[in-house]
């Protein structure tokens, strides 16, 4: 089975200011040493950036930037969306035929928003999700704080049986990667 790891909208604009994720610094880590798995194992990494026509997150802007502090390789992928699903309206599931990938590591920001819509999108499409369940963020909400936004993802993720294909929530260090 072979493996791809989505790095969803880790950008400089969502780790800095009033709405930054939380412990972005410590997700990035995380995030880095998943992707360090996934490259020794010769598996791809495709960053994902969410992008607005003007205004916050729009293409090329500094808000728009992969984070400072992310391992970005000259080998890895790069996908645009403009919506929360990774796979609407961009070349992501033909990217990922075109690998042979039958399974997904998922990770990046925000949880309630991208990192969920894409992961029940990738189980619609049939793929297996590895969601690494501490490099995943969120800023939280008017109702409930990160913490808890990310523990409710990582338990109802794993929750959903109904498209086949099923939801396994691990932390970075434990993420397994066969070449």
């Amino acid at each position: 089975m072979s493996t791809a790891v989505l790095v969803i909208d880790v950008q400089q604009g969502l780790c800095e200011g009033e709405g930054a994720a939380f412990d972005c610094a410590g997700t990035i880590g995380r995030i880095n040493e998943v992707t360090a798995k996934a490259r020794a194992a010769g598996a791809p990494v495709i960053f994902v950036q969410h992008e607005s026509k003007g205004g916050y997150l729009e293409h090329g802007s500094a808000a728009w930037q992969l984070a400072r502090g992310l391992d970005v390789q000259a080998t890895d992928l790069r996908i645009r969306k403009t919506t929360p699903d990774s796979f609407l309206k961009t070349e992501l599931e033909s990217l990922l035929r075109s690998h042979g990938v039958s399974k997904l590591i998922v990770c990046g920001m925000h949880t309630e928003f991208c990192v969920d819509t894409t992961t029940r999108r990738a189980l619609a499409l049939g793929y297996p999700v590895v969601l690494v369940s501490d490099a995943h963020t969120s800023a939280g909400n008017g109702a409930i704080g990160p913490a808890l936004v990310i523990a409710h993802h990582n338990a109802t993720l794993t929750n959903i049986s109904s498209f086949g294909p099923r939801v396994t929530a691990i932390p970075a260090h434990a993420v397994e990667i066969a070449a």
